[in-house]
């Protein structure tokens, strides 16, 4: 039986640097601009637009204008488009997503619900278990208990996890962790007290995933948060250069 309502979160975070090192995102991400375009770039190419939707598991830098932007995690959602890195968001979609992102629960929903036609509802185990791993990382869920929950043998379960998430079993632990962690360090918890509560081993765990997976550090997270502010729209035309190669070290800080 699958359960109606999705069990994955769709945290946002401000970003108030200008540029990210290269990162993957582990899942749909969308950035929208405060005062100018957005653009993403890997060894292929580069998209720019004002907001834009990004494919999980591609390494990419990011470069933003003045007082940076923010993102919205599309957990649990299959990335819906042809491109190989990311689209731009036009017309109705564009200004669902600008209302998403400033946090409006409803436009949350039906941007998930626009975008997740592809994507199947989990079964009620499988959402039991993610609602379970979100909602308290220091957990620390074993894989013999994911196959005892899930009822089926080890190897089975943890195949069946990442067909449904899209994350191995261990990676989704570690980003559930990791935005637990950014939430907290972006309420004004001290980086050390954010990792403990979070589930990292120490500090130094906790900088190093960071890092490999947001394309900045804690302390540049941190800094940053002084450039947040109101989301400032903007009208601009995006561009996608997909055969323009751009290397993502031009945009690492």
């Amino acid at each position: 039986m699958a359960d109606p309502l999705s069990p994955f979160s769709s945290p946002i975070y401000p970003v108030g640097v200008r540029r990210l090192a290269a990162h993957p995102n582990p899942a749909l991400a969308l950035l929208v601009g405060r005062t100018g375009p957005v653009t993403v770039a890997d060894d292929g190419g580069r998209v720019t637009g004002d907001a834009l939707f990004v494919r999980p598991g591609i390494s990419h830098c990011v470069s933003f204008a003045e007082r940076g932007a923010d993102v919205l995690y599309l957990n649990g959602i299959v990335f819906p488009f042809t491109a190989p890195l990311a689209v731009a968001a036009t017309g109705a979609i564009a200004q669902l997503a600008a209302r998403a992102i400033g946090g409006e629960a409803d436009a949350i929903a039906e941007l998930r619900a626009r975008l997740g036609l592809a994507t199947a509802p989990l079964p009620t185990k499988m959402a039991a278990i993610v609602r379970a791993i979100e909602s308290d990382p220091m957990m620390r869920m074993s894989q013999t208990e994911l196959a005892r929950r899930l009822g089926a043998e080890r190897t089975q379960a943890l195949r069946r996890f990442k067909a449904a998430t899209g994350l191995t079993f261990r990676a989704f632990k570690l980003w559930s962790g990791l935005q637990h962690a950014a939430r907290q360090i972006e309420a004004g918890v001290l980086v050390r007290t954010a990792a403990m509560d979070a589930g990292f081993a120490d500090t130094a765990h906790l900088s190093r995933s960071f890092r490999a997976l947001f394309g900045l550090s804690p302390s540049a997270a941190i800094a940053g948060l002084d450039q947040g502010g109101p989301i400032v729209a903007t009208s601009s035309a995006h561009e996608n250069t997909r055969n323009s190669p751009v290397h993502p070290r031009r945009c690492t800080p």
